[in-house]
C-alpha cells in the first residue's frame, strides 16, 4: 500500500501542476483529502501551532508521531517539512529521513537555514546534508525537496538560490523549492535553470496556481497560511461572541454534509 502511495506521489511530480496543501493536524488532513488533494504536506509552524508553540519549537520524536499520525488517516501521500533534518550532522539527517519513512512519509524536504546560528548555511555543508538524505530516500522511494531559505530570511540574491538549489539536485534533490518568491519572472528563471520539478510557496501578493502553471512550476504549496486562516476565522468568531454577544460566525461554519463526508458520520 506504501509502496503504491509513494508511487502516486513520484507520478505527480513527472509532468503538470499539481497544488499540495498543508494540513496541520488530522481533521485538517482529513478534509483536504475529502476536497480533493492528490497529496498533502505538512507544515513546521501548522504544526508548531497546534500544540502551541512558536515554528522551529518541536522534537524529532513530535514530527515523527505526527507524521505517522496523519498517514494513518489518510489515503494520500503525505510529504513532510523535516525543517533542516533535526540533527547536527548529515548522519543525523539521514537517522531522521529514516524514521518519517517508516512512520508513512512519502517525501521529506530538507532546509538550509540553521536556526541554532540564525544563518543560511554554506551551501557545501547543506548539500551534503542534502545527499545524507537523497540516500535513504532513494532506499524508500521518497520525493525528496531541497530548499533554498534566502527570501524568507531577507537575502534577495536570486542568483545564489539558482545557485543553491542547483547544488542540492546534484546532492540528489529530485523537486527544488525557495520559499518567498512572488515575481512571476524570478520564479520562470528558477525553473528555467535548476533542471527539475520546482515548487512554490504560494502568497497573498504572489502569482496565482495558474500563472505558476504557465511559468512551467510543478507543484504549489501553501505553508502554514492554512492553518493561520483557521485560527484568523476562530479569532474573529470569538472576538465577536465577546464583543456583541452575537454568532453571525456560523453563517461560516463547515457545513454539516462536508463535515459528515470527511470525517464519517
Amino acid at each position: 500500500m506504501i509502496e503504491d502511495i509513494r508511487g502516486t506521489f513520484r507520478r505527480l511530480h513527472a509532468s503538470g501542476t499539481f497544488v499540495l496543501p498543508n494540513p496541520w493536524d488530522v481533521p485538517s488532513a482529513k478534509l483536504l483529502e475529502h476536497l480533493g488533494f492528490p497529496a498533502l504536506a505538512t507544515t513546521s509552524s501548522g504544526f508548531a501551532a497546534s500544540l502551541g508553540r512558536a515554528d522551529q519549537h518541536v522534537t524529532r520524536d513530535e514530527l515523527v508521531g505526527h507524521v505517522a499520525l496523519l498517514a494513518a488517516a489518510v489515503r494520500v501521500p503525505i510529504s513532510v517539512d523535516a525543517e533542516r533534518g533535526y540533527a547536527a550532522d548529515p548522519a543525523g539527517v539521514a537517522e531522521t529521513v529514516r524514521l518519517l519513512a517508516e512512520a508513512g512519509a512519502s517525501g521529506v524536504s530538507i532546509e538550509d537555514y540553521d536556526p541554532d546560528a540564525g544563518h543560511i548555511e554554506p551551501v557545501e555543508a547543506a548539500a551534503e546534508r542534502i545527499a545524507a538524505a537523497a540516500s535513504v530516500c532513494r532506499q524508500h522511494g521518497l520525493v525528496l525537496t531541497g530548499r533554498a531559505e534566502n527570501h524568507l530570511y531577507g537575502i534577495a540574491d536570486l542568483p545564489d538560490t539558482i545557485a543553491r538549489l542547483s547544488a542540492y539536485r546534484e546532492a540528489g534533490a529530485s523537486c527544488l523549492y525557495a520559499p518567498g518568491l512572488t515575481d512571476l519572472g524570478d520564479i520562470a528563471r528558477v525553473v528555467a535553470e535548476v533542471g527539475a520539478p520546482v515548487n512554490v510557496l504560494a502568497m497573498r501578493t504572489g502569482p496565482s496556481v495558474p500563472q505558476l502553471a504557465g511559468a512551467g512550476v510543478r507543484r504549489v504549496s501553501t505553508g502554514g497560511s492554512l492553518a493561520w486562516a483557521a485560527y484568523g476565522a476562530l479569532a474573529d468568531a470569538a472576538t465577536e461572541l465577546r464583543e456583541t454577544g452575537t454568532s453571525t460566525y456560523l453563517d461560516r461554519a463547515l457545513p454539516r454534509p462536508i463535515r459528515d463526508a470527511a470525517f464519517g458520520a
